[in-house]
C-alpha cells in the first residue's frame, strides 16, 4: 500500500464528482449520479453507466441524482455513490483514507454534518471540509495565503459561489442555488413556452454546450432539436439559434450577476482596488458558457477570465490543501465537529 494514497479530496458536485488522490492527481471524474432497483434496494450502477439510464429506465430501475442544489438531497444513496468512487480509485482495506470534500460557501452546519457523515460511513477514517470558491482558487493557481484580494467566480451544477478570497480565508461571499442545473431548466421552459416542444435534460445540456451563449456572438450558431410536440404528442424537430440561447439564460444569468455585484459591494475598499487590479477568475462547468467572462467584465468592468482548467479547478485545489491538512487556517477549513477514531 503506498502512504501517499492515503488522502483523497473529492469534489463532490451537484453534477459531478471529481476525485484526487495525493501523489497521483484527479484519478476519476464520473456524473453525480446512482441507478437502483426500486424493489429490492440495491445499486446497480454509478456515475456515467448510470447517467446513460437517466430518463430511459423500466419501472423498476430508478436513476437519480443523491444531490441537489449543492448539497446532500438522499443522503443514504450519498453515501453508497462516495463508497463506490473511493472503491474505484483505490484498495483501502487496511488504511482508510483522509478526506477533504468541496462544500459550497453558503452551507448550513447541517448539511455540513451530513457531508461529514457520508464520508465517515463511506469508509474515511476522517473528513475536512473547504469551501468550493477556496478549492477554486487554489486550483486556479492564485496564491490566497498573501494580503492581496482575489475575487473567484464559480459556477458549478447546482450552486454559484461568489468570494473574496485574502490570508487564506473568505472575506465576504454569497452561494446562490443557481447555477448549470437551472440553465438546463431554464433553456426546458423556453423550448416549452416558444416552440410547444418537450426535451428531456440531457438535450437541455447538449443545447447549453454547443449554442449556448450569455453574451452576443460574433457568428450566429444554429442546433436542430428533436422533442415531442404537446399539441400533437408526435416527435419534432426545432432549429435554434444561439441568440434565442440568451434570451433563455437571462433570469439565471441575472441572478448570478446580481450575487458579483453583491459581493463587491459588501467588500472593503482596499481590497476591492486588488480585485481591479487582479480580475476576476472564473472556474466551474457553467462559466465556460459561451461569453460568461465578457459579460463578467462588461457588468463590473473589471478584467474577467475563465481559469485554465475550470471543471476540475475545485477538484485540483481539494489535492493541492491536502499538503496542509494541519496547517490551514480555521473557517477556510473546517474540522469535523466530533471527535473521531
Amino acid at each position: 500500500m503506498c502512504a501517499l494514497s492515503k488522502d483523497i479530496g473529492i469534489d463532490l458536485g451537484t453534477a459531478s464528482v471529481l476525485v484526487y488522490v495525493k501523489g497521483k492527481g484527479i484519478v476519476l471524474n464520473e456524473p453525480a449520479v446512482v441507478a437502483m432497483d426500486k424493489n429490492t434496494g440495491k445499486l446497480l450502477k454509478v456515475g456515467g453507466e448510470a447517467q446513460a439510464m437517466l430518463g430511459r429506465t423500466p419501472g423498476n430501475i430508478v436513476a437519480i441524482r443523491p444531490l441537489r442544489d449543492g448539497v446532500i438531497s438522499d443522503y443514504d444513496m450519498t453515501e453508497r455513490m462516495l463508497k463506490e468512487f473511493i472503491h474505484k480509485v483505490g484498495e483501502f482495506r487496511f488504511i482508510k483514507p483522509r478526506l477533504i470534500i468541496c462544500v459550497p460557501s453558503g452551507i448550513t452546519e447541517v448539511e455540513e454534518r451530513a457531508v461529514i457523515d457520508a464520508g465517515i460511513q463511506a469508509g474515511a477514517r476522517k473528513v475536512y471540509l473547504i469551501e468550493e470558491p477556496v478549492a477554486a482558487a487554489i486550483g486556479a493557481g492564485i496564491d490566497i495565503t498573501k494580503p492581496d484580494g482575489h475575487m473567484v467566480v464559480d459556477i458549478g451544477g447546482g450552486t454559484a459561489d461568489i468570494a473574496v478570497i485574502s490570508l487564506s480565508g473568505v472575506v465576504e461571499s454569497c452561494s446562490i442555488k443557481v447555477a448549470g442545473d437551472k440553465m438546463n431548466e431554464a433553456i426546458v421552459k423556453y423550448m416549452r413556452r416558444k416552440y410547444n416542444l418537450l426535451i428531456g435534460e440531457r438535450t437541455a445540456e447538449e443545447m447549453k454546450i454547443k449554442i449556448g451563449c450569455v453574451y452576443p456572438k460574433e457568428e450566429e450558431a444554429y442546433l436542430e432539436i428533436k422533442g415531442r410536440c404537446l399539441m400533437t404528442g408526435l416527435p419534432k424537430v426545432a432549429r435554434v439559434s444561439s441568440s434565442e440561447m440568451m434570451e433563455a439564460f437571462e433570469e439565471p444569468v441575472e441572478r448570478i450577476m446580481e450575487a458579483i455585484h453583491s459581493v463587491l459591494e459588501r467588500t472593503p475598499p482596499e481590497l476591492v482596488a486588488d480585485i481591479s487590479a487582479n480580475g476576476i477568475v472564473m472556474t466551474g462547468g457553467g462559466s465556460l458558457v459561451d461569453g460568461f467572462d465578457k459579460l463578467v467584465e462588461a457588468r463590473t468592468g473589471i478584467h474577467t477570465e475563465v481559469a485554465e482548467d475550470a471543471i476540475s479547478c475545485v477538484a485540483i485545489g481539494t489535492g493541492k490543501s491536502l499538503d496542509s491538512i494541519g496547517a490551514m487556517q480555521d473557517g477556510t477549513m473546517n474540522l469535523s465537529r466530533r471527535k473521531q477514531m
